[in-house]
Order: C-alpha cells, then structure tokens, then sequence
C-alpha cells in the first residue's frame, strides 16, 4: 500500500474517513476557489454549485431540466423574463427561498461585474413571493445562460465572507473548510429535491500527487489526474475519460501590427491569411494528442465542437503538401536556413504558454515541432499570466476554453470585445460574423440561436479565416474506485469548478 502523506493522513483521521467503503466519499477533484463558494463572485460558473441551487440544470445529454423554476417565458420583444419558481424551497437554516431571493441574486451579480453574462440586465424584480421579472436592456438570448450557472443567495443573510460560510439551497451544506487542505459537506436536510445517496462528502485540497496517494492508499473514492498521470491506475480503480469541450488553442492576431487603447495588437506574419490557413493545414492534430496528452484528449478544430451551435462542417484534414502550397501561393519563399521570407519578412512568432502549466507548455512545443517543416519558425516561451497579458494581443498565446453555453463564440469572435479583459484577445473583426451574432441574440429562445452561431463559425472557422489554430479537446480522466457508480457524465465544460459533480445525484456504492 502507498503510504499518504503524514498531513493528508491527519486530515482524513481527523474526519473519521481514513476506513474505505461506507456511505462517505473522499474526492480530490482540485478546484478549491480562491473567492470561494460565492456565486456571485463566479463559484459555479463552470460546474455545480453543490450547495446553492439554479433556475435551471443541464442533464447528461445538456438537455434543458428545471431546478428552481417551474416556467420561465421571454417576451415577444425579447426584452423581459417572466420567471416562476418552486414554493417548497428552504435554504439550509431553514429559512424560505423567494423570489426576491432570486432577484436580489441576479443584482447583487450584475453590481460585481464577474465573469458572468449579466451587464445587459437593466433590473429584477419580485412580483410575488413565488414569481420575478428580469429586464433586459436588448435582446440578449444568451444572458439565459445564467438561469443554469447562477447559484441563488440569501438576500437575508448575504454578505462579506459569505464565500467562506455558504448558505444555499442546494442538496449538500458545508460543515468545515480547512483552506488548502480540505473541505467536508453533507446533505443539506431540508432539500427539496431527490435526498443525496452519500452522509458524507470530503473534497481534498492536498494537490495532485497527494490525491493520487489517497486513492493508491485506497482511501480516495474519486480522483481526477491530468493526462501526464492517466496510466498510474491504482489497484481496484478504473479510469473514467469524460469528453469535454475544455479545448486548447492557439491565437493568431488577426490584424496588422498597431496601437490601440494604448496596447501593442496586430502580428505581421499572422495576419497574413496564407499563414493562419497553413498553420491549421499542417499540424497533425491526432498526434498533438498522442504527444501532448498522452492520447488522453481529441483532436479540436473549433471551441465548441460537437455541441449544438457548433458548424459540423468547420473541419480540416491534416494536409501538409496543401500547406506548404498555399504558403508557396501566397509568396512565402523558403530562406536559406529553411524559414519562409516574404517580403523580408520572416515567417516567425512565438508562442507564450504559462510556465507553471505543463500541458500547455507540451502543447505549444509540439505545435513548434509540428510547424518547422512547415518553414514557420515557432518559439515557445514560459511565462505568467500577468506577462502572457502584457503581449496577448500581439503574439499568439496558449489558450484554453469550454462553455456550455454559445457566448463562448461571442466572448471570443465579437468585435466589440476586442481588448475587453481576455476576451477576443486577437481583436478578430468580421462584419458578417458581427451581424450573425447579433441575429443570434435576437432569437426567441437558445435552440432558435444555435444555425445562427454556427453560421458564424463557418465565417471565422476553418473553411474561412482560420482566426484560430485550435489544438485539443482534453479528455478529463477520473480514476474512480471499483465500488462506486457514476453513470454517463456530461459533455464537461473548461476545468474550472466542479464539472463531475453535476450528476452527482445519480452516484450509487455498490460494495458491501
């Protein structure tokens, strides 16, 4: 047996949890939110909440089901949300959930400018004790998205420090926090919904190795592992590969070199249209995945692929002789040292990745290698995230995406992003792109929107202007103990947060 290290094996004793089996679970998932268990300052936005509840819940094929709401109607303007909600619903003191609960939710979140879609609500407000209306200052379909995110707080109790001490009305409730170590729920008893299967939950915040020794030590029930430890499958685990759209990508300024907003934007070589068509031709990316990730992971050509408002058309073939003739057409001329030249130009970039992530460090070496026989010089450089912000705009960058929801196109294609916090870091702009997007978000509901954001990725995607070079789709791999069951997963989000968890519900232990 491996042996754990002598503070994990503390916290567990501690918790009563060190024996294997029972109702209890001990998860070391990661995520522990450096804002913590705040919805309004982001918790939740890419996974369950766990200890608030929505408006509504994505099932495992990311079909619509409702969660606090029971009907939910928009306005033939586009403009207003008329929201009904559950009369059965207690927050876990014990006290009544309202819609002015709901309301104050949605303002309070609007007020922090987080990271949700939320700046074009213009108010919310109660009508009764059981019904609201949420007024949007244009149509907006995607502002829908936050009925499935936004965990809902106690207008009551909320307040400073709420993040560290959650009150919600969700199936779990928080016992104890012991920041970076651990976490420990339990069922929150006056849950409206299906009673949670497990007494117990404990999340480990001890990192990846120490996770991994837990399960080895057959003390972890569930651990997630990223794609370098996937093969280490401790005795009496199986690996669990859950498909995402959490995708990883290169940036290609779009335009020519500049100053905007008192910010350096524009490539010259990746501005050329020839050079972003080539880079998505010639690298090979199965074996990006088989490099990179281990085979953990499917080749990307987009940022949603597979979901419903994706082009199924936005694919290319790796295509090297095609991307060497379409850099021969568009004057690129192969140098003495076999580096492209046009125009005394010279065909090279770097590529910033954070230096603490070894994924994308592996990701942007490989794509380098991938792109020399290309006659495209490609540099990878380390570093933070505060630099990487410093030259996103004007040199490509390793970036990662994954929503469940179609804003994930606009906050990365919409011209009126460019510049906006990371959003459209290449400052991309396509007119028609522009015009489909907001077609888009004119639509009576989200399914009416989906031909029209994939109308629009057949603007800046590969059979077009080739914005992006997207990379990899990661698989997330869970090891997880031969007696638990956790059915089918979700398509999952980017990494953030807590993604396993949304069918938690369905979770079953099936050992004696």
């Amino acid at each position: 047996m491996t042996l754990l290290p002598k503070t994990l094996a503390a916290l567990l004793l501690s918790a009563g949890l060190v024996q294997a089996g029972g109702p209890s679970l001990v998860l070391a998932i990661g995520g522990e939110p450096e804002t913590g268990f705040d919805p309004v300052m982001g918790w939740g936005s890419y996974g369950n909440p766990l200890f608030q509840s929505t408006l509504l819940k994505r099932d495992t094929d990311l079909a619509t089901t409702p969660d606090l709401a029971t009907d939910w109607r928009l306005s033939e303007d586009r403009l207003t949300w008329t929201i009904t909600i559950r009369d059965d619903v207690k927050f876990s003191d014990g006290s009544a959930l309202t819609a002015q609960d709901v309301a104050f939710t949605f303002t309070t979140a609007k007020a922090a400018a987080g990271e949700r879609d939320l700046q074009v609500m213009k108010g919310a407000e109660a009508i009764d004790a059981h019904s609201l209306r949420i007024t949007l200052t244009k149509p907006w379909i995607t502002f829908a998205e936050t009925f499935y995110t936004l965990g809902i707080v106690p207008a009551a109790s909320y307040g400073p420090g709420y993040g560290r001490n959650p009150l919600g009305s969700g199936p779990f409730r928080l016992v104890s926090w012991a920041e970076g170590e651990q976490m420990i729920v339990e069922p929150n008893p006056v849950y409206y919904g299906a009673a949670p299967p497990f007494g117990k939950l404990t999340f480990l915040f001890t990192g990846q190795d120490a996770g991994l020794a837990a399960a080895q030590a057959g003390v972890a029930h569930l651990v997630s592992v990223p794609a370098q430890l996937a093969e280490a499958l401790p005795p009496k685990f199986r690996a669990v590969r859950a498909r995402t759209v959490d995708n990883r990508g290169l940036s290609l300024p779009f335009g020519l070199p500049a100053e905007r907003q008192g910010r350096q934007t524009g490539h010259a070589v990746t501005a050329d249209p020839a050079i972003r068509r080539a880079i998505n031709l010639g690298i090979d990316r199965s074996l990006v995945v088989d490099v990179a990730l281990h085979g953990h992971g499917t080749p990307a050509f987009g940022s949603v692929d597979g979901l419903p408002w994706s082009d199924p058309q936005d694919r290319v073939a790796y295509d090297p002789e095609g991307a060497l003739a379409v850099l021969d057409a568009g004057g690129w001329r192969p140098g003495a040292d076999g580096i492209r030249v046009k125009d005394g130009l010279r065909a090279g970039f770097r590529i910033h990745y954070p230096a603490a992530d070894a994924t994308r460090q592996a990701l942007a070496e490989t794509a380098a290698e991938l792109l020399r026989p290309l006659g495209i010089e490609a540099t990878p450089v380390g570093g933070s995230w505060e630099a990487i912000g410093r030259v996103m705009h004007s040199e490509p960058v390793v970036f990662g995406f994954g929503s469940h929801s179609p804003w994930q196109l606009y906050s990365i294609f919409s011209s009126d992003l460019g510049g906006v916090g990371w959003a459209n870091p290449t400052y991309y702009a396509n007119p028609k792109v522009d015009a489909l997007f907001a077609r888009a978000q004119s639509a009576e509901s989200l399914e009416a929107s989906y031909p029209l954001w994939a109308a629009a990725a057949a603007e800046f995607g590969l059979q077009k202007d080739n914005a992006w070079a997207w990379l990899v789709n990661l698989d997330h791999v869970y090891f997880v103990s031969d007696c638990l069951e956790i059915g089918p997963t979700q398509t999952e989000p980017h990494g953030h947060g807590w993604p396993v968890t949304a069918t938690l519900a369905q979770w079953r232990w099936s050992c004696e």
